[in-house]
């Protein structure tokens, strides 16, 4: 069985879907599978460093551009799977073409272009709409990181039960781990905290990451208070218009930091190294930065929407998604340290579980549906 690996929609930072596939496509090879990776031309060498390079094929430069992908997709993309002698095509980000001749296999990464349209800019859930209602028509097998969205996609599109296979993700350990008092020291130094305490959230600053509640809660639960802990926002920029709103209203004597991307290099340390990571979101396919933040040993604090209790357990601590929700919760976790210790000790211990090996496992098994049923 041969999957050819469609790597073309991965954005250039390698963020969300960039990273699922990036620690998908090594262990894949690590479960046996004959996999070939498709790819823009500027990550040939991220690939090539991951895989034997003749397991990675470039892409011509000029699909770069969105629309010019999807052409190519459409037109281009089935002869090469044809000339690589492809069994399986995995495409990874939602859309396929509508004819290759192999098995196809599609991710579908989260359903709240449904069930939560507001979060979504009109033209991106329209897309990503008829994307899902295409994959779920055309596709042998589809793959889902949590039972919430294979859920949510039966609700409201349909589909064949059997068509989907739940992968969660894994979890990076040589980025995300434990860290010594010194990284964590050197991590808050680097962001201009060295000495002060700190609420840490990690995300794309997006609708649905509910930024601008977790603002008002965090000044409704320490303002007045000694020493009061910094809000960090880190991550990218998104188009939460409602953030900066919510920053200017906190009142003086308090501290937002937004540092924007953080080096990769530092996550392990910014997350082990905060009071409390807080990711108040209104709802996620998966959850990673949840994973990767209980990994580091960090206390976290989230919501119950969609996928979020599947990878938290009762490893993490809960709140709603109001701002006097999160502010309750926050408050309570931030007077009790000895409940905060034992969250980082569950936290990583519940992380060691999700591992990429795992993923991989389940793909190969949705891979082999997806070829049985072509079959047929």
């Amino acid at each position: 069985m041969r999957v050819v690996l469609d790597a073309t929609a991965i954005p250039p930072s390698l963020g969300g879907v960039g990273r699922y596939v990036a620690e998908l496509a090594p262990a894949l090879v690590l479960a046996g599978i004959d996999l070939v990776v498709v790819c823009q031309q500027r990550d040939v060498d991220e690939f090539a460093a991951r895989l034997p390079p003749a397991r990675v094929v470039a892409a011509p430069r000029w699909i770069a551009g969105r629309v010019q992908r999807l052409v190519w997709e459409q037109v281009m993309l089935p002869g090469i799977v044809r000339r690589l002698r492809g069994d399986v095509l995995h495409s990874p980000h939602y859309t396929t073409p509508a004819r290759v001749g192999a098995a196809q296999v599609v991710t579908l990464h989260d359903a709240t272009f449904f069930s939560a349209p507001e979060m979504h800019s009109r033209l991106k859930r329209r897309f990503f709409q008829t994307a899902i209602r295409r994959a779920v028509a055309r596709a042998d097998a589809l793959v889902v990181p949590s039972e919430a969205t294979r859920s949510e996609v039966v609700r409201f599109v349909g589909g064949d039960l059997d068509l989907f296979h739940v992968a969660h993700h894994g979890v990076d350990q040589d980025t995300f781990h434990t860290v010594d008092t010194v990284e964590r020291k050197r991590v808050a130094a680097s962001l201009g905290l060295e000495g002060r305490r700190y609420i840490a959230f990690l995300g794309t600053l997006e609708p649905r990451k509910n930024v601008p509640a977790l603002v008002r809660g965090w000044v409704a639960a320490v303002d007045g208070t000694e020493d009061p802990p910094v809000l960090v926002l880190a991550g990218g920029p998104g188009w939460d218009t409602n953030i900066d709103a919510a920053v200017a209203a906190v009142p003086a004597g308090l501290q937002v930091v937004r540092p924007g991307y953080l080096p990769f290099n530092d996550l392990a340390g910014y997350l082990a190294g905060a009071e409390v990571v807080a990711y108040p979101s209104l709802g996620e396919g998966f959850g990673l930065p949840v994973l990767e933040a209980m990994a580091c040993g960090a206390a976290v604090l989230t919501t119950r929407e969609l996928s979020l209790p599947e990878v938290g357990g009762d490893a993490v601590a809960y709140c709603g998604t109001s701002a006097d929700e999160i502010r309750v919760e926050l408050d309570s976790l931030l007077r009790d340290p000895a409940r905060r210790a034992d969250l980082a000790v569950r936290g990583v211990a519940r992380a060691a579980t999700f591992t990429w090996a795992s993923t991989a496992a389940a793909h190969a098994l949705a891979y082999e549906a997806a070829m049985r049923r072509h079959r047929h």
